[in-house]
């Protein structure tokens, strides 16, 4: 049975780099978040403990014996999304988090994860029928009963960050060029409509809104919305006043928007106005730099898998990491609305931040997978 779970692996075919960036920039975030919140620091620590647990045994296990079971993770995806709505607990408005004891846990962090194993055993196992009408059909049908469970908690961020997830391993499958560009050809004019409508007819909405509505009013209009805008309009001067350097750690500058508790929350969504702050524009470039390479290595690794299966794994991973990454930074500077979604291994978040490293086992995974040769464990 073992046989079939855990192969014999080259130690110097393992990922090191992959493995150090991800450290690298999870500390990098503890300190900061420890800066923003101290309350948080010991706990993020231990998320840190326990994903990198997780990472190193998942990356020994076989991906394709998870796959087998690539049913089961889709039923259980859409199981805890649902069960979201019976024992959900309510915070700003969207219900997204259920309690069990002391332990907060958020499904649709490790539904992400989770939808890549599947849609990976899916499409490859379809791959040639992936442009036929029929199955177009089925994969948003499959595709659509999750994000529309996300969508109803509210969150809309990380359903259109899940769609673009599973978009781009439609892509790598083989998707038709076609397709892409008359789906783009509709979505982009209809989006840029309704931000004109919102923008011109919004306000005289604005009382009968829901909350991500007015976010969007915010955005576009913030002074008129100064209730709904004031976090990212803090969040884009904390960032402007670190300047090159930051102002340090743990510093006590009186002029300090963290110090004076202008962001609410600072060590999660909004933890990347706090790290522009206190460690400036060199510490900003590092994070980002940081990311970046993760998101490369993922893509190199997917670009040398033995299978098209395990190519749509690290390629659904580096899209996750890469495309939240995105949405989060343009949200704290100012360029996208406020949509509540943290930064890859900085926010803190003990479900975020275990399912990332859940996610980047098996990337390692794949890579061990594309070096491995016959024989025993070799160093």
């Amino acid at each position: 049975m073992f046989s079939n779970i855990f192969r014999n692996y080259r130690f110097r075919d393992y990922n090191f780099r992959l493995l150090i960036s991800v450290v690298a920039l999870t500390i990098v975030g503890i300190f900061v978040i420890g800066s923003a919140n101290p309350d948080f620091f010991s706990k993020q620590l231990l998320g840190l403990g326990l994903g990198l647990l997780v990472m190193l045994l998942i990356s020994l296990v076989d991906y394709d014996f998870l796959l087998n079971f690539s049913g089961v993770y889709y039923l259980l995806t859409c199981l805890s999304l649902l069960a979201i709505f019976f024992f959900g607990k309510t915070t700003g408005g969207a219900t997204r988090w259920i309690r069990v004891g002391g332990f907060q846990f958020q499904p649709s962090e490790l539904a992400k994860v989770l939808l890549v194993i599947f849609f990976s055993k899916y499409l490859s196992d379809h791959v040639d029928e992936i442009n036929e009408g029929r199955r177009l059909l089925i994969t948003a049908a499959l595709a659509g009963i999750p994000l529309i469970l996300i969508l109803r908690e509210p969150d809309l961020s990380t359903t259109i960050v899940t769609f673009l997830i599973i978009v781009s391993m439609l892509f790598i499958a083989g998707l038709s060029r076609k397709i892409i560009a008359v789906a783009l050809g509709v979505a982009i004019p209809s989006i840029s409509f309704l931000i004109f409508f919102i923008y011109w007819k919004g306000p005289a909405m604005a009382d009968k809104a829901g909350y991500q509505l007015k976010r969007i009013l915010a955005w576009l209009r913030p002074e008129e919305f100064p209730e709904s805008s004031y976090q990212q309009q803090n969040s884009i001067m904390a960032i402007a006043s670190g300047i090159f350097w930051g102002k340090g750690i743990n510093n006590t500058a009186v002029d300090s928007v963290k110090n004076g508790n202008y962001i609410s929350e600072p060590q999660t969504d909004f933890i990347f106005a706090v790290a522009g702050e206190e460690l400036g524009f060199i510490g900003s470039l590092i994070i980002v730099c940081l990311l970046f390479f993760i998101v490369f290595l993922c893509f190199q690794t997917a670009s040398k898998a033995k299978t098209l299966s395990g190519k749509l794994i690290c390629a659904g991973i580096g899209s996750l990491v890469g495309f939240q990454s995105f949405v989060n930074i343009c949200v704290v500077s100012g360029l996208m609305p406020n949509t509540g979604l943290p930064l890859p291994f900085v926010s803190y978040g003990l479900t975020s931040l275990v399912t990332l490293y859940f996610g980047i086992g098996l990337v390692l995974n794949v890579g061990l997978q594309s070096g491995r040769r016959r024989g025993g464990l070799r160093f």
